[in-house]
């Protein structure tokens, strides 16, 4: 609700209060999922899983669609932020390879480069889409990969009438 009065405003939500949001938001809360940590300019993010009884698979380790879950919106909802109302910006798909057994809390950081945004401006000109990927990586509290995701995002500047 706060995020569509926002919008709405055409102004950016703060990210201490978008990370308080979402750390309220049901499925996080209830999974243990955090958002920790983010710049104001929304181009870092860093969520932790937290290994908790109720977010424990059968073998002991954290669950594969908590893992997923910890890095599901934000490239998305960082791109939002920084491209603004000039343009569309979806989640398209996703990819998780699990390397190794979450058995603490785990780790990702999400990072939008100047790189990458001048890409986005560049094949989005003139209304055209842009069908990309942006890799996170999960690790745990000793820096080990758990698991690597490529998120696939979908970017369009909107059309002027």
């Amino acid at each position: 609700m706060a995020a569509s009065f926002f919008k709405k405003h055409n102004s950016h939500i703060p990210v201490w209060l978008m990370r308080r949001l979402f750390n309220l938001w049901p499925p996080y809360l209830g999974s243990g999922i955090e958002f920790i940590e983010g710049s104001e300019d929304f181009r870092y993010i860093k969520t932790c899983l937290k290994r908790r009884w109720y977010n424990l698979n059968y073998v002991g380790t954290s669950y594969g669609g908590s893992l997923y879950s910890m890095t599901d919106p934000f490239y998305m909802f960082m791109l939002i932020n920084i491209l603004g109302n000039d343009y569309i910006v979806w989640d398209k798909g996703a990819h998780i390879d699990f390397v190794r057994p979450g058995k603490s809390h785990v780790y990702a950081e999400f990072k939008i480069t100047d790189e990458i945004l001048e890409d986005i401006r560049e094949k989005t000109k003139e209304g055209r889409k842009y069908i990309f990927e942006l890799p996170v990586d999960v690790v745990d509290t000793q820096g080990e990969l758990v698991a690597s995701v490529k998120k696939t995002l979908y970017v369009r500047e909107k059309r002027k009438n």
